[in-house]
């Protein structure tokens, strides 16, 4: 499997990415033979958070990795600092609290990859660096990023550190998928717009992609006059996202391959460095995820498919 680099990470980061937002102790035996299939297949790099799994997901993830010996092989990717009912929580003391809290559950002194879960453009950059570099000091994260953070907002903290002699953001997690979003899937979330993928194709910050799939509407399982999913009509459905779909479809035939494999695909060939969050529920969607990682485009192609 394809990778790419993280400054500060032991290990390159796999293109595909496990994400395990459902994940449960409870469903453990489930979920093993999906993460063993993920590493059997050349992934490293899995990604959970404080949030998800209504808080238990790291839990899962700790119980898997008790009695494993490639721990150092592999990239362990938590986030925090999501809102709560309350409201934003980007602070110091969330980040803390939040981080403390997941490397308990994780049952690790340390996690690779910290990133936080949302942003608050009401809050400075400077003491949030700080507060992720007094992290990094201490061990507890080998690098850091943003998810959900605009560009802007990545670069002011990357001007931040520089100009303080500090580590900056090395990564950030926004959506990216080849159906184009009409608005945020959640409250404060931000996708790659055509000034996001230049600044990133700039800068070759790498991007890891949510929703890289777009919430299944490449599955074959919506049509344009099917509206039971309200979520993704309201995201995704429009004139120029279902003209993705058939070039994809239309590609995925000259390719055999299908058509969601094609839309994963195209998030994994972009012209800066990316990586792909994908959710498979058995074995079968897990190669076929792979599949897609042994596809490559042309700008040509890229082009083609955006339309």
């Amino acid at each position: 499997m394809r990778s790419f680099i993280i400054p500060g990470l032991r290990n390159p980061v796999s293109q595909l990415i496990l994400g395990t937002d459902y994940y449960k102790p409870e469903i453990l035996e489930q979920i093993v033979p999906l993460i063993d299939e993920f590493v059997a297949l050349g992934g490293n790099t899995i990604d959970t958070a404080r949030v998800y799994g209504g808080g238990q997901s790291e839990k899962a993830i700790g119980m898997w990795l008790q009695g494993r010996k490639d721990r150092d092989q592999l990239n362990i990717w938590t986030k925090g600092a999501h809102h709560d009912s309350k409201g934003p929580r980007v602070t110091p003391e969330a980040i803390y609290d939040d981080m403390m809290f997941s490397l308990e559950q994780l049952q690790l002194d340390q996690v690779d990859m910290y990133a936080l879960h949302r942003d608050n453009p009401d809050v400075p950059v400077g003491p949030i660096i700080e507060a992720l570099n007094e992290h990094l000091e201490a061990g507890r994260i080998l690098a850091f990023g943003g998810s959900n953070w605009s560009w802007q907002r990545l670069q002011e903290a990357n001007d931040y550190a520089s100009a303080h002699g500090l580590v900056g953001f090395t990564f950030s997690s926004p959506n990216l998928s080849l159906a184009k979003a009409k608005e945020a899937f959640w409250q404060g979330c931000i996708s790659v717009d055509d000034e996001t993928a230049a600044w990133h194709t700039k800068s070759q910050l790498p991007v890891l992609s949510w929703s890289s799939q777009a919430r299944g509407f490449f599955t074959g399982r919506f049509s344009r006059d099917n509206f039971e999913n309200k979520d993704l009509v309201r995201v995704f459905y429009n004139d120029e996202n279902w003209a993705r779909y058939d070039r994809a479809e239309a590609m995925g035939k000259e390719n055999g391959m299908s058509t969601i494999e094609i839309a994963l695909a195209y998030v994994l060939n972009q012209s800066y460095p990316t990586g792909a969050l994908i959710g498979p529920a058995n074995l079968s969607e897990m190669r076929s995820c792979f599949s897609a990682t042994q596809m490559k485009f042309t700008p040509e192609q890229i082009a083609w498919l955006e339309g």
